[in-house]
């Protein structure tokens, strides 16, 4: 690939230095909440129309609303979208593809720690169903839509968890073996392979793929866990290590909006471990760069949901 490696410190990097975004669009996926909600504040108040995508139309409206009051005069619109149906993704994306220019597609949503092996409408493994395949297939549904664009960006959201050891992209479905934080490791190292191969695949053209993780941050992920001592390990990480979503989102708010973004790179905070800071280049999780392990997953992917992912 064509992309640099070398990491590129930004710690003095902050929203306030994001341009005026007036003319662009840009779609957010699981943005009625937590870093999704904050990433489109904070877009909206620099000028942008704010696409809110969603799996609830109250919870999104509900989104909308507060969006609203904070700042009256946003430009937003919302769009229902079930990451874990294939048939609501071709909705969701057909209603974009005619018509719509997406400037910016940030494939933010995501599940984590399903306490027990459940499936999405398709068949597919919860969270890797939804956190990858899902933002796989609607990446592709929504590529009229960026063409259009002058120079689009397709930011997805990983976590640390990509760097896990558990985290293989093998037994993709988890059929052999089920566990709930192994699921979502394969899911988020997903998330960095996939974004790999579409940068790759991107070379030559106006649009650039990148991914972020977000630190650690209390959101809506960890309120899905279950049981006493899912709940205390929560409560702890939230007093020692986890961040504000509104701080989460500065490595996605970076990689939509900074001149500085490269084709490929993987962003995150820049404070100790990673946990939060400013955003900077980060190393990509070992081997998660290799085109052989890239063009295996984009195939793979293509063959589960049955659509052809041609640029």
């Amino acid at each position: 690939m064509s992309h640099s490696t070398t990491q590129r410190a930004t710690t003095r990097w902050s929203p306030d230095d994001i341009g005026d975004l007036s003319g662009r669009t840009a779609l957010i996926t699981g943005a009625n909440s937590g870093i999704g909600l904050e990433t489109a504040r904070v877009l909206a108040g620099h000028g942008a129309r704010v696409l809110l995508a969603g799996r609830s139309l109250d919870k999104l409206g509900a989104a909308a609303d507060s969006l609203l009051a904070d700042q009256p005069g946003a430009r937003l619109d919302t769009l229902v979208l079930d990451l874990g149906s294939l048939a609501s993704i071709a909705a969701a994306a057909e209603r974009l593809a005619a018509t719509e220019t997406v400037d910016l597609l940030l494939n933010n949503a995501g599940v984590m720690n399903v306490p027990s092996r459940r499936t999405t409408t398709d068949g597919f493994e919860l969270t890797f169903g939804t956190n990858h395949l899902g933002h796989f297939a609607f990446t592709a549904g929504v590529l009229p839509a960026l063409r259009r664009a002058e120079s689009a960006r397709v930011i997805t959201v990983s976590a640390l968890a990509a760097a896990w050891p558990n985290g293989k992209l093998t037994d993709l479905m988890s059929e052999k073996r089920y566990g709930a934080m192994t699921a979502y490791a394969k899911s988020k190292r997903a998330n960095v392979v996939f974004t790999q191969e579409l940068a790759r695949r991107l070379e030559g053209t106006s649009m650039t793929a990148a991914v972020v993780h977000p630190g650690s941050a209390v959101t809506n992920l960890q309120r899905h866990s279950e049981g006493l001592l899912a709940r205390a390990g929560v409560a702890l990480l939230r007093r020692v290590a986890m961040g504000s979503p509104e701080g989460a989102a500065w490595p996605s708010l970076y990689a939509a909006t900074s001149p500085e973004v490269v084709n490929g790179a993987y962003y995150g905070p820049a404070g100790t471990d990673q946990t939060s800071g400013a955003p900077k280049q980060v190393k990509l999780p070992r081997g998660a760069g290799d085109p052989a392990e890239g063009a295996g997953l984009w195939h793979e992917s293509e063959r589960l949901t049955g659509i052809r992912f041609t640029i």
